[in-house]
C-alpha cells in the first residue's frame, strides 16, 4: 500500500479539532496542526469527499504553536488543543459555535458573547474514567479501541491523579478488567459538572441572564438542582426534572417548600407540567389563535446530552411557550438545529461560549432566548 506524503496549507480549524487543508479541491483532515501552517501529512484514509491525514512535519509553524505539557499528547485520545496557545484554543471554540449556529443553523447575525476562560488550563478535571485491560490502565488510544497506558493525567487535578496511581499500585493484587471512575472528592456519584471554577461561572451567568420576580422556573435536565437551586430567590416555584433518580434524590435533599423535583423522562414531564401550570386562563380568543402563549414569567432551563433536544421535547418547549428559554449545551451542532426549529417562537438573546474542557475540542455553550411577543 503506497502512501501519499503531501505538503498543506492548513486553512481552519474543523469541529472536533482536526486542521482542515485542500488538496486537488478536497478537504483533508490533519490533527494537530493550526490554521496558517505549512505542513506535510501522510494521507491515511482517502475518501469521496474529503481525505484524513497524519502529521509528517510542521514547515512553518504557527505563532501559537507551544510545546504539549502530556506525554501522551498525540496518541490519547482525550486532548486536542495542547499543541496551541491557550488564547488560540479560546478563539477558535468561540469561531467554532458562531460557525456553527451560521452553517447548521443557517441562524443570521448570532449575538455571540465573549468566550469564558478556564481560570486553570491543566489540572482542572475532578474526575476521570479510567479502562483497565489485561493489566494496562488508562484512556483509548485516538480512533482506536485500544488502550494507552496512562500513569499522570496532567489536565485533571492532583487528587484525581494520586487516585489514579493507588489503582495502578493495586495491579500487583489482580484488578479486574473494566472502567474505573476516579474522583477529586468521594462525595455523591451523581452527574455534576468536570470542571468546578467553570461550572460555577455557567451557573452566574445563568442567574445573571434570568430576569428578576419570576413565577414559574423548570429546569429539564436538572441534576442535582445546580442552577435551580442556585435561582431560588428569583421564583415563587421551582421545578426540576431528570432521568436520574440518584441525582433527584441529592436535589431533594435539602430542597425547600418552592422546590420540586421529578424522577423521569423530560418529554413526557414537561408536557405534564405544561398541562398543569397554564400560565393565564385560557380564552376562546386564545384556542382559536392556537398558541396558548405565556404571560405569566416562566423560565425553561435544558441542559440535554449531546443528541441535543428530541422533536418530541422541542415540540413541547413550543406548547409550553416559556418566556424565558435557557439552553446549555455541549455540542453546538445539535444547538444549531434545535435553534433553528426554535426560532419562529423565540429570539435569540445572546450566545455565551464556556471553556469547560481546555486542551479539549468540548465546547460549551449557554444560550439565552427570549419569547417573541404576540401580535395583539
Amino acid at each position: 500500500m503506497n502512501m501519499r506524503v503531501v505538503d498543506l496549507k492548513i486553512e481552519d480549524i474543523a469541529f472536533g479539532g482536526k486542521g482542515v487543508a485542500r488538496e486537488q479541491g478536497k478537504a483533508v483532515f490533519v490533527p494537530y496542526t493550526i490554521e496558517s501552517e505549512l505542513v506535510s501529512a501522510e494521507i491515511v484514509r482517502e475518501k469521496k469527499q474529503f481525505a484524513e491525514a497524519e502529521l509528517v512535519e510542521v514547515k512553518q509553524a504557527s505563532p501559537d504553536r507551544v510545546e504539549p505539557q502530556c506525554p501522551y499528547f498525540g496518541r490519547c485520545g482525550g486532548c486536542a488543543y495542547q499543541h496551541m496557545s491557550y488564547e488560540h484554543q479560546l478563539a477558535i471554540k468561540w469561531r467554532q459555535v458562531r460557525d456553527a449556529l451560521e452553517r447548521i443553523g443557517k441562524l443570521k447575525d448570532v449575538p455571540m458573547r465573549p468566550i469564558i476562560p478556564s481560570p486553570e488550563q491543566y489540572g482542572y478535571r475532578n474526575r476521570i474514567t479510567v479502562h483497565a485491560q489485561d493489566g494496562v490502565i488508562g484512556f483509548f488510544r485516538r480512533d482506536s479501541h485500544t488502550l494507552l497506558d496512562i500513569e499522570r493525567c496532567p489536565i485533571s487535578r492532583d487528587e484525581v491523579n494520586r487516585a489514579l496511581a493507588e489503582l495502578r499500585a493495586s495491579r500487583n493484587r489482580g484488578i479486574r478488567d473494566g472502567h474505573y471512575t476516579l474522583r477529586a472528592s468521594a462525595g455523591a456519584r451523581v452527574f455534576s459538572q468536570t470542571n468546578d471554577a467553570v461550572a460555577n461561572a455557567l451557573r452566574d451567568l445563568i442567574v445573571d441572564l434570568v430576569p428578576p420576580n419570576q413565577q414559574l422556573l423548570i429546569d429539564a435536565y436538572c441534576g442535582s438542582g445546580l442552577f435551580a437551586k442556585a435561582l431560588l430567590d428569583k421564583f415563587e416555584r421551582v421545578i426540576g426534572i431528570d432521568w436520574d433518580r440518584f441525582a433527584i434524590a441529592a436535589a431533594k435533599e435539602d430542597a425547600t417548600d418552592k422546590e420540586t423535583y421529578i424522577a423521569g423522562d423530560v418529554e413526557s414531564e414537561l408536557q405534564q407540567v405544561g398541562a398543569v401550570h397554564p400560565n393565564r386562563p385560557v380564552s376562546a380568543n386564545d384556542v382559536q389563535a392556537g398558541r396558548l402563549r405565556s404571560i405569566a414569567p416562566t423560565t425553561l432551563i435544558v441542559d440535554p446530552p449531546a443528541t441535543g433536544l428530541s422533536a418530541e421535547v422541542r415540540k413541547a418547549i413550543l406548547d409550553l411557550a416559556p418566556s424565558t428559554l435557557i439552553y446549555v449545551s455541549c455540542n453546538p451542532p445539535t444547538l444549531a438545529r434545535d435553534l433553528a426549529e426554535l426560532q419562529d417562537q423565540f429570539i435569540i438573546e445572546s450566545v455565551t461560549p464556556l471553556d469547560m474542557f481546555p486542551q479539549t475540542a468540548e465546547i460549551e455553550v449557554g444560550a439565552c432566548l427570549r419569547a417573541v411577543p404576540l401580535a395583539s
